[in-house]
């Protein structure tokens, strides 16, 4: 194991550590959608609950629950470690938006804490790693989306010049020049940050050195960079 993924797997041991107060609770939500048997299970203690289950409250809307914050804080962490090992089959950019509809950054601190310790140590380790679980576009989705912010996230990415960074990049770049979406280009699953100015700029500037593409070279693109500027 690298240094890089032992941080992961330590923020994520973290993690559980610092959700492992959240006791059950008398889970109440949609009895058209959900029943009996399914609120019962939610109301158990984390470790009984089916992975089916989490995966059905992690892709739900909010307003099935009584007390959708309260019910994804206590299944974070069954949502989040998969999620960053690639075994979670939902959609990151939906996990971004369901994030910030619980309202993680208000959580009591030790909780709101450990999960930035783990989005600052997912994206090390991704930019050590590839190819990754998850797509490099989407962890950056599901981590900016999340926290609000892109620009760090591709600052760390410009300082970190490994083989494994320059290969994401190329992966990127190649999936966002197709049909020129990068020039409207939004993050989560209800487009709640626009990422083109941000990451358009850096890909024209910090990072141009270490891509191989033609593409950004297009004087429409160049063009469009230097309207949004």
């Amino acid at each position: 194991m690298s240094h890089s993924q032992q941080q992961l797997t330590t923020a994520l041991d973290a993690l559980d550590r610092a959700f492992a107060g959240e006791e059950p609770f008398p889970v109440q939500g949609c009895t058209y959608c959900y029943g009996e048997q399914d609120l019962a299970e939610l109301s158990e203690p984390l470790h009984l609950i089916s992975d089916d289950m989490v995966t059905s409250v992690a892709m739900e809307v909010p307003s099935h629950w009584d007390d959708f914050p309260r019910l994804f804080r206590r299944l974070t962490p069954r949502i989040i470690r998969p999620v960053v090992t690639g075994q979670f089959h939902v959609d990151e950019n939906l996990i971004a938006s369901r994030l910030l509809e619980a309202g993680w950054t208000t959580w009591d601190a030790p909780l709101a804490d450990a999960l930035r310790d783990v989005w600052s140590a997912w994206w090390r380790t991704t930019l050590h790693t590839h190819p990754s679980p998850v797509s490099v576009r989407e962890t950056l989705s599901l981590i900016t989306v999340a926290t609000d912010t892109l620009r760090p996230w591709l600052d760390l990415w410009t300082a970190t010049r490994t083989p494994a960074a320059d290969a994401h990049l190329a992966d990127l770049v190649g999936d966002v020049m197709f049909e020129f979406e990068i020039t409207d280009l939004h993050m989560g699953f209800y487009d709640e940050y626009h990422a083109t100015p941000e990451l358009l700029d850096w890909l024209l500037t910090d990072a141009r050195d270490r891509v191989d593409d033609a593409r950004l070279d297009e004087p429409y693109l160049l063009a469009h960079h230097r309207t949004a500027g």
